[in-house]
């Protein structure tokens, strides 16, 4: 979908002055959602997940810190810490700026896992929330060995991709050319290239430099994230990848664990992988919808 402008543009700064950048869509009139993205994209390279709430609810897209629209900020801040962190600050001054109102969180991934994290800390500011495929590792069992692998091949892919390009299509083509990509929704991978590229002189350069993405997939295992259900204070959905398919994602192993021993509420779309809402954004979509109606926030 062409990605709609901005009705506001909110500049934040993290508790230790990282710059973030909210984006106000959709309708102001109803219920909010702040959607975030995985390691090493973009929340504009989701938007044919999320632009598909845009009629209903009101749409704060906020990429991570170093991410996206973001700034650069210093390396030393780059964890989960402080992630988690942000997000306090940014519903915090989302609910300053544009009013207080019913709110869910649609986080993938490595913000699904700060959401969790800031929730479990300190009970966190949203009314509900939806967290797609965290790859939590399991404490034991075979999930945890294929999480294991997974994050470390994640870690030396990262540490070694292409930083710097001659136009956004020449990273799509990366994209398109993976077994992921190859699954994505037509033009999601030119859109994600845009979204996590940044015009440096006469070339594109990655918005979130190798390094720091290679670190957030090293911190994955002693992150120890494995919670129950009971320990979060407002409804919660899990949304995973497909433990049934051929050759599954290690995450869709790791969810379908993860809701078993915590007694998540769980579902699995089919056919996907870790990056589902660029896969099959209307599945995922509907997803949440049916969630957030049950919980009271359509």
């Amino acid at each position: 979908m062409i990605l709609p402008a901005p009705h506001a543009v909110l500049d934040i700064a993290g508790d230790d002055g990282a710059p973030l950048r909210a984006r106000r869509h959709g309708n102001p009139r109803g219920n909010r959602l702040i959607v975030s993205h995985g390691n090493g994209f973009a929340i504009d390279g989701y938007a044919g997940f999320w632009g598909r709430f845009l009629d209903v609810f009101e749409v704060i897209a906020v990429d991570a810190r170093s991410h996206g629209w973001n700034p650069p900020a210093d390396p030393p801040g780059h964890d989960y810490v402080h992630l988690a962190r942000d997000l306090l600050r940014v519903c915090a001054a989302v609910g300053a700026e544009f009013g207080a109102k019913p709110t869910a969180g649609v986080f993938h991934s490595m913000s699904a896992q700060a959401a969790m994290l800031a929730t479990l800390d300190t009970g966190g500011l949203l009314d509900a929330l939806i967290c797609f495929d965290p790859p939590n590792v399991p404490p034991d069992g075979p999930a945890r060995a294929a999480m294991l692998d997974y994050l470390d091949r994640l870690t030396r892919w990262a540490s070694g991709r292409h930083a710097v390009f001659a136009d956004p299509a020449e990273l799509a083509a990366e994209y398109a050319a993976t077994r992921s990509g190859r699954e994505w929704a037509d033009g999601t991978a030119l859109s994600m290239a845009r979204a996590v590229l940044r015009l440096d002189g006469e070339c594109w350069r990655l918005c979130c430099p190798r390094e720091l993405e290679a670190s957030m997939y090293r911190q994955g295992a002693p992150l120890d994230l494995w919670p129950r259900g009971r320990q979060f204070p407002m409804p919660l959905k899990l949304i995973g990848a497909d433990p049934a398919r051929a050759h599954p994602s290690p995450t869709a192993l790791s969810n379908l664990a993860l809701a078993e021993a915590g007694g998540f509420d769980y579902t699995a779309i089919p056919g996907t992988s870790h990056l589902l809402q660029l896969e099959a954004p209307e599945a995922c979509a509907a997803a949440v919808r049916e969630f957030l109606e049950a919980a009271g926030l359509r």
